[in-house]
């Protein structure tokens, strides 16, 4: 799921996910199961997912992507921008394996529409934008690939900072890699010193979004340096980890987005392609991230808290692509 880790202690964050479990285990009746995942009420398809009560659709509809179209998504270019397939200078730390020749990989423009799912079971696959993002772990290769026929980018989730004691490559990880817990329930803190131990281990990841036929990689929990992760980790730590994991997907032709870590975003800027944000209009964060636009590269951004008319003016005026979620991450979404 998602990781708001550096806004929730340790003990709220477990039990803010536990409540959800409980909510989710007990949704027969609910007035939420009417809604559709784009939050308009109607009747209730196979593949949707539930809404929030007292919300209503943007008056507009959603998935007409700008720049972009759903059958080649990132490929116009805002003025002012970084022309999509071109791979800015510096990508690459010193000493590092080249990426692949510019335009080998997607480079995901800014103001694209996107919907991100990795809870509520099957991937509703009705929402018409041109970028998905969803988890690598629990969606096989037959799900890209039909996101692929509706002419769809997809964008492969992988936990990159923690353990995670439920994944099916877990017994690869040592006890001496797990630090502290995160907050959420059977995951632990990597210690992202162990490059050495930890390359490999990320690298089969990776080639699993690859072999799945994912366009992109989003790395979560990648700001271990700033959380009580159990291990004296520096500034320095984290972006010697977040290069690797940039230059690991580069190496595939895959894109890779930055999450959070909004401190070291002037250091990480030329090394990823796209960011994912969470929560900056709530915390007022949003200009931060704002240079990943200016450099031609696409924000995706959601709210959890905010509704759409308190975030979508700002969100917008910066270029972000912005939405509104739950905070399980179901298909319900409120675009801006």
């Amino acid at each position: 799921m998602n990781r708001r880790n550096r806004h929730l202690p340790a003990a709220l964050a477990l039990a803010t996910a536990t409540a959800l479990l409980l909510t989710s285990c007990s949704s027969s009746g609910s007035e939420d199961d009417d809604d559709s995942a784009d939050g308009s009420p109607s009747a209730p398809p196979a593949a949707t997912a539930p809404s929030t009560p007292g919300t209503t659709a943007p008056g507009t509809p959603e998935g007409t992507p700008t720049p972009g179209t759903p059958s080649d998504p990132g490929t116009s270019t805002a003025p002012g921008t970084t022309p999509p397939g071109t791979t800015l200078p510096g990508t690459t730390p010193p000493g590092t394996t080249a990426p692949p020749p510019a335009g080998a990989r997607w480079q995901p423009t800014p103001g694209l529409a996107w919907q991100w799912q990795l809870g509520g079971g099957t991937v509703d696959q009705s929402v018409d934008v041109p970028v998905y993002d969803i988890d690598g772990f629990e969606n096989d290769a037959s799900v890209v690939a039909a996101l692929h026929a509706k002419g769809r980018k997809v964008i492969c989730y992988i936990n990159a900072g923690s353990w995670e004691n439920f994944r099916p490559d877990s017994a690869a990880f040592t006890k001496a890699l797990q630090g502290s817990d995160t907050g959420w329930k059977g995951e632990k803190w990597f210690d992202i010193r162990k490059l050495d131990q930890l390359k490999p281990l990320m690298a089969a990841r990776f080639d699993m979004c690859k072999s799945k036929g994912f366009d992109a990689i989003e790395p979560d929990t990648i700001e271990a340096y700033n959380q009580n992760s159990g291990f004296p980790l520096t500034p320095d730590d984290q972006i010697k980890y977040n290069r690797m994991l940039a230059q690991l997907a580069h190496e595939r032709g895959l894109a890779i987005g930055l999450k959070n870590d909004l401190d070291q975003i002037p250091a990480l800027l030329p090394d990823f392609d796209f960011a994912v944000n969470e929560e900056c209009s709530q915390f007022n964060e949003c200009d931060r991230v704002a240079p990943f636009v200016k450099a031609g590269k696409a924000v995706f951004h959601v709210e959890y808290k905010l509704d759409t008319d308190q975030f979508c003016a700002k969100a917008k005026s910066l270029g972000f692509s912005s939405m509104q979620k739950k905070l399980e991450l179901n298909a319900w979404r409120k675009p801006c």
